[in-house]
């Protein structure tokens, strides 16, 4: 079973959120999306500045067996990307939540998190995939 951290909170198509508590979010993949992806071979990172929109497509982690698109958990303007990745992609297996964040974003809303589930509300749906 896929670890999920308490303090984080998620999107159903498998990105967590961390509030950093100054009005941005940290944002990356979570363990169990990784599992699923299998090996990490190249990650497409969104361009700093951007503005999204809830769902908007962001990015792409491309495994050896899958590519899969990431969505935008939360509104608002993209202000760094884990450069890293585009390096060592395989970060996201290894640590999906530490060195493996994808993005940092300023919200447009603050109260766009209480719209995410929790952990134990993302662990019934991680489930119910498995």
């Amino acid at each position: 079973m896929s670890s999920i951290p308490a303090n984080l909170r998620y999107a159903e198509s498998h990105e967590w959120v961390l509030d950093n508590g100054d009005g941005t979010v940290t944002i990356g993949i979570t363990d169990h999306a990784q599992e699923a992806l299998g090996d990490v071979v190249f990650v497409e990172l969104p361009e700093v500045g951007r503005t999204l929109a809830v769902g908007d497509e962001f990015g792409v982690v491309e495994s050896v067996k899958a590519a899969s698109d990431l969505y935008a958990p939360v509104a608002g303007e993209i202000l760094e990307v884990n450069e890293a990745l585009e390096d060592a992609p395989e970060t996201l297996n290894e640590s999906p939540y530490g060195d493996g964040w994808i993005m940092k974003v300023r919200l447009e809303e603050a109260s766009a998190l209480d719209d995410l589930l929790d952990a134990d509300a993302y662990q019934a749906v991680a489930s119910a995939e498995e």
